[in-house]
Formats: structure tokens, C-alpha cells, sequence
């Protein structure tokens, strides 16, 4: 009789094998961190003898299962804001506040709360991408969890790196820590190709080629993203990461929410795993991915929850029921992906989709002891048939809760006995994340009462305030101040066409305006031959009236423009808008070694006629002086010195002639 470390007996055992193997009254013998034997418990009972036999009384015993997408420290950003589009949600609030809060301490915490909640649902292995992964890597291995630890990479500073370079340096030490750890497997994480150019995509390729460990990213996740892909490089998300030579490492990639056939056979073709995750997709309406026919064309796909922030939460059984309903309600057919289908895409095909399909998903000899043992003598299971040999799996997709898991074993360690852990202090974890949240709550009370903090907060606002000088002088037509124009004093330094659309948010708390504006640069031929997009954030005017009325000093911050309108309606909710489109001949002069803005300007919406406009920024009272007398002469110069000047802006108005 050999001896073994333990022996489960009386039990539905579930291999999850690509046969789909399974044993009334079977059993499971582990020796060490892996599996010895798989059988019937009469046979087994024969061979091998234990001091730790486990009576599993009729219940199911299967592999563990296998979340392949996650952001575990995000379980302490769940709830911070719903009900908003990806974008708004990503860029306006999850990324402002964890540049304010995400530290390493914060990340232990979120990850000590995610890996309790996975292993009550039953996962014995997931794969995540945050920041300071290490951190992440440090608890999964305390708590004794299998784990794909992936670093992510931007081209924006992060919370742990202020440079890509610096994130591909700490992802490099991760490597060489944990490479060849039993639990955990390190991994390079370019984010997405919409935020990781050329350069970075081929350092992350390198470095995972280098160390043979695999990349974790996000492709084709909104139907916006493969549309700004294909307008800035001509192709599609996945022929783009194929051609940046990313497929060339072991990649596994979430979503894939957007992609066709031809995507797919690519992706097969490099053996890139997919996780599908149903909840976070439906939750930010990003779509619903194509599984069967990913199934179809040979992809292993496996199921994500993804991030408690877009979930929320990490429910597995929750995750892989929705998965299968989704999959028939999207196609109409109720027999699109059956239960067990499902089951082996959150166990043994998962494992294949993150390169660990060799070691753990299946109950197999050789393989690691990562179980876990199911009770179905519960109200909820009651009756149950067995007409049918798939009846088991559907039992655990249809009918199955979280709470119906009571054991976890990983790697030949228990993890949970009887829905115990031990050693885990889940109400002092509450407490702490709590302190969190209070915490994040005033910063984002504190930012929504002022339009400049959003701003800053969404990245790239110059938060200098520019004053300029400026006369407005309505004229009847553009053709005489052109030609005056080439005055031999005027020197044109440069001239630009324009087509402009203003659109102005006003907020009810303060007297702010933000103007989203969008530049179509006109050529001669009339085609327009560029588009850029600005926020102007207009504070209330601090006005000094110099002789003729001619200046105008204004405080603004600027910002570029990187998502569309419909993102800052959004994101700013202002309490009303105005749009005022025109057409702009923008000459930039010298005059008198001062440079110049001339605009000639035609309000088309609404029709409030042509304008002359003459700028300049100014610094101080003194200059500010000097270039208003400038400003006269050169009125003179374009025979415009008898004309009323107006000193209001466009804006008012507008303001004005809708009162």
C-alpha cells in the first residue's frame, strides 16, 4: 500500500479533463503538492492508505477555478462610481483617484479582501494586472492562492512608476523575484494598445521573451477603441498588436469584446488566450463578446471577473452562470455553450488561456492539487436528477452559489476547511477599507465643487493663468482688411484657415465657463487637412479698461482635448450648454517687434455677422499698456480706428441676444 498525504473518498469527482472524465463514488489521492491517483474510491482504497482520508459524502469534488482576468486591489474602489461609460468611469474617476490613493498599503489591503472573496467562491488560481504587482504577488502567496502577477505598463505616469521605463525596471525585478516560485508566475501587462505605443508594446514583448513569462492585456474592449485604432493606424486592434510583434511572447488578453473572424484565427494561430468577462462588459456596456465563435475557431477562451470596481464583485459561481445565460441570450440558442462548456472554460481551458494549463484546471495525475469540493445537499440543489451524465455540471452552473463551496486546496495546502480560513481577520479588513473610503470620498466631494480640479484631475491642464489684450470691431466684409494687411509696417508671419465649433458649459455652483473646442484646419482646395480639439476652462473676467476701451484681460486654463464632446458632457455634467460655430482666418503679424493674433471671424451659429479681433498675451500692467496703444495703431493701419470696439466676448454675446 503506498502512503499518501491525503485521499478525498465519496465523491462526484469531476476531472474537468478534456474528456470530461467523471467518477460516482470516486476518489482523489495527493501526495505532496500534486495529484497521485484519480479512480473509483473502491480501487483506490486498494493502493494507497492516508492518516488524512476526507469522507466527501456524495459531494462534488473538481479542480479549482480559474479567474484569468482581474485587478484584485480595485476591490477598494467597488462602487466608487456607477452607472458611467467606460471612458468616463476609467479616465474621470478610477484613474484620478488612484493616482491620489494607490500605494502599496492600499494595495495589500485590496488584494487581502479579493483573495478572500475568491476563495470563498472557489477559485484556487487568477491572473491579475495592477500596480505595485509585487504587493499582490507578496499576498497571493501568503494566502496560499495560485496567481499570474502582471505589472502593468503605461504611457502615463502611474502610481508606482513615473516613466514607462521605470515600470518596465520594477517589472524586471518582479520577474527575477518570483520566477520559479511554486504559487506565482510573473508577467509583463501593457495595458491596451490605445495606451501603450510602439515603443513600449516592443520593450514588454522583450522583456516577456526574454524571461519566457506572459503578457496580460486588454484588446478590442469598446467598439470607440477599434474605431480609434483603425483611424489612427489604418488596421484593427489585433492585426496592429500582430504587427508590433506582441503575439511573438505568450500572450492572454481580456475581452476581446470586438473582434472577427479573421482576429480570431490570428489570435489562435499565436495561441493567445482570451478571457471573457461577462459581467464588467455588460456593466459598462462595452458589448458582448463573441465566445461561441471564438470556441469555434479554436481559441481557449476562459472567464474573468475583472475588477471589483467594474463587477463588483468576485463571484466566480455569479460569473460563470451569467456567462452561459449570456452566451444563449445573445444568439438565440438555447443550446449556445452548454453547462459544460462553461465549467471547462473556468477550469481546465482557462488554465490553457494563461500558459498554465500543464499544471493546474484538471484533475489529473501529475498535475497540482488545486480542488476544491462542493456540497450540493443543499435546499437550493434539491432534487437533483442523474439521467444524464452532463446533470452535474449543469447543477453547478444552474443551480450553484458561491456559498455552496466549503474546502479549497491549492498546491496540496488547504486554504479553506468547512468555509473556514484561517488566520484571516475579514472584519478588521472591512474596518481598514472603510478608512478608505471615507478618505476617497472627501477628495471626490472636495474636486466635484470645483470645475479646475476636475480638469487637472482628467490630466494635462497648464494650470498658468493667461491674460491678453484684445478689441473686437464688428465690419461689414474681410476683403478691405486684407488688403491692408500688406501694409509694409504689418509683417505676416504666418495665416491660417479655420473652421470652429465652441461648445460652452456653464455650471449652477459656480460662475465658470469650459469651452470644448474643435479646430478643422481648412487648406486651400477647402478640404480640411486636420481636426484638433482644446479645453479652455474661462474664469471670471478681471477686466482693466485702457484708453479706448481696447483691453480685455481674462483668466484661463488650458487643456488639450484627448476624448470627444459627448466624454466632457459627461464628466463635467454641466447645468446647460451653448454651441457657436464659425469660420476663422487666422493671420499671426509683427507689428512694431510686438507679435499679433488677427482673426477675421464669421459667427455662423448664431448669425451675429463678421468680426475683427486683434490679440496679444501679456504678462503684466506695464506691457499690458504698451501693446493696448499697439493695438490702436494697428486698428489705424486697417482703417478700422473709427469703429465702435466691443469688448465682450463672443459667449456673452450669445449670453446676451438670448435673453
Amino acid at each position: 500500500m503506498k502512503k499518501a498525504d491525503y485521499i478525498f473518498t465519496n465523491a462526484l469527482v469531476l476531472t474537468m479533463n478534456s474528456s470530461l472524465t467523471h467518477f460516482h463514488n470516486g476518489a482523489v489521492v495527493v501526495e505532496g503538492d500534486s495529484i497521485a491517483a484519480v479512480g473509483l474510491t473502491s480501487e483506490i482504497l486498494k493502493s494507497y492508505t492516508s492518516e488524512e482520508i476526507i469522507n466527501c459524502n456524495g459531494n462534488i469534488l473538481m479542480p479549482g477555478l480559474v479567474n484569468i482576468h482581474t485587478h484584485l486591489p480595485m476591490n477598494m474602489l467597488r462602487g466608487l462610481a456607477d452607472d458611467l461609460r467606460l471612458d468616463v468611469w476609467l479616465q474621470g474617476y478610477v484613474w484620478p483617484v488612484e493616482h491620489e490613493f494607490v500605494t502599496p498599503e492600499f494595495v495589500r489591503l485590496g488584494t487581502q479582501i479579493a483573495c478572500t472573496e475568491l476563495i470563498r467562491s472557489g477559485v484556487t488560481c487568477f491572473a491579475d494586472m495592477y500596480f505595485f504587482e509585487d504587493t499582490v504577488a507578496e499576498v497571493a502567496a501568503e494566502f496560499g492562492l495560485r496567481a499570474v502577477c502582471s505589472q502593468t505598463v503605461l504611457k502615463y505616469p502611474t502610481p508606482d512608476a513615473h516613466s514607462y521605463e521605470e515600470a518596465i525596471e520594477a517589472t524586471r525585478k518582479m520577474i527575477k523575484k518570483w520566477k520559479n516560485h511554486p504559487l506565482i508566475v510573473p508577467s509583463v501587462a501593457p495595458h491596451a494598445a490605445y495606451t501603450c505605443p510602439p515603443e513600449i508594446l516592443h520593450a514588454c514583448t522583450e522583456l516577456a521573451l526574454e524571461y519566457d513569462v506572459p503578457i496580460h492585456t486588454h484588446i478590442a474592449e469598446t467598439a470607440d477603441e477599434v474605431e480609434n485604432m483603425r483611424k489612427e493606424t489604418g488596421m484593427p486592434v489585433v492585426p496592429y498588436l500582430k504587427k508590433q510583434g506582441l503575439f511573438e511572447a505568450k500572450v492572454f488578453a481580456a475581452h476581446c469584446v470586438h473582434i472577427d473572424e479573421g482576429e480570431m484565427r490570428t489570435l489562435k494561430h499565436s495561441n493567445v488566450g482570451v478571457s471573457y468577462n461577462p459581467s464588467s462588459n455588460l456593466k459598462l456596456a462595452s458589448g458582448i463578446a463573441p465566445v461561441r465563435k471564438m470556441l469555434e475557431n479554436g481559441l481557449n477562451v476562459g472567464i474573468g471577473t475583472d475588477g471589483a470596481a467594474s463587477n463588483n464583485d468576485l463571484d466566480f459561481i455569479e460569473e460563470i452562470r451569467l456567462a452561459s445565460f449570456l452566451a444563449k441570450g445573445s444568439s438565440g440558442d438555447p443550446t449556445a455553450i452548454p453547462a459544460q462548456k462553461i465549467l471547462e472554460m473556468a477550469t481546465r481551458i482557462g488554465a490553457q488561456a494563461i500558459h498554465l494549463g500543464d499544471i493546474t484546471g484538471s484533475i489529473e495525475v501529475g498535475k497540482r492539487a488545486d480542488m476544491i469540493l462542493i456540497d450540493i445537499h443543499t435546499i437550493h440543489n434539491s432534487p437533483r436528477f442523474n439521467h444524464s451524465e452532463y446533470a452535474p455540471y449543469a447543477q453547478i452552473v444552474y443551480a450553484g452559489k458561491s456559498t455552496d463551496v466549503t474546502d479549497v486546496m491549492v498546491n496540496g495546502k488547504w486554504l479553506m476547511r468547512n468555509h473556514q480560513l484561517a488566520g484571516i481577520n475579514e472584519n478588521e479588513m472591512m474596518i481598514k477599507s472603510q478608512e478608505y473610503a471615507q478618505k476617497i470620498d472627501q477628495f471626490l466631494i472636495k474636486r466635484e465643487k470645483s470645475v479646475l480640479s476636475k480638469l487637472i484631475a482628467i490630466g494635462g491642464a497648464s494650470q498658468e493663468e493667461s491674460y491678453e489684450v484684445q478689441a473686437k470691431i464688428i465690419i461689414k466684409n474681410s476683403d478691405e482688411i486684407i488688403k491692408n494687411l500688406s501694409d509694409s509696417q504689418i509683417k505676416i508671419i504666418r495665416q491660417r484657415h479655420y473652421h470652429e465649433f465652441d461648445t460652452y458649459f456653464s455650471f449652477k455652483v459656480e460662475p465658470d465657463l469650459l469651452r470644448y473646442r474643435e479646430d478643422h484646419f481648412i487648406e486651400d482646395n477647402g478640404e480640411i487637412s486636420n481636426v484638433r480639439s482644446r479645453l479652455t476652462l474661462i474664469q471670471p473676467s478681471r477686466e482693466d479698461h485702457y484708453p479706448e476701451d481696447i483691453v480685455l484681460s481674462k483668466s484661463r486654463y488650458i487643456a488639450p482635448a484627448n476624448q470627444g464632446l459627448r466624454f466632457y458632457k459627461e464628466y463635467f455634467k454641466p447645468s446647460s450648454e451653448i454651441e457657436i460655430e464659425k469660420d476663422r482666418l487666422r493671420f499671426l503679424v509683427e507689428y512694431e517687434e510686438e507679435e499679433f493674433f488677427i482673426n477675421i471671424d464669421q459667427i455662423e451659429k448664431p448669425d451675429l455677422g463678421i468680426f475683427l479681433e486683434v490679440k496679444a498675451r501679456t504678462w503684466s500692467q506695464k506691457d499690458a499698456q504698451e501693446k493696448a496703444e499697439k493695438i490702436i495703431g494697428l486698428l489705424k493701419l486697417l482703417g478700422l480706428s473709427t469703429r465702435k470696439i466691443i469688448t465682450q466676448d463672443y459667449i456673452e454675446m450669445v449670453v446676451e441676444k438670448n435673453k
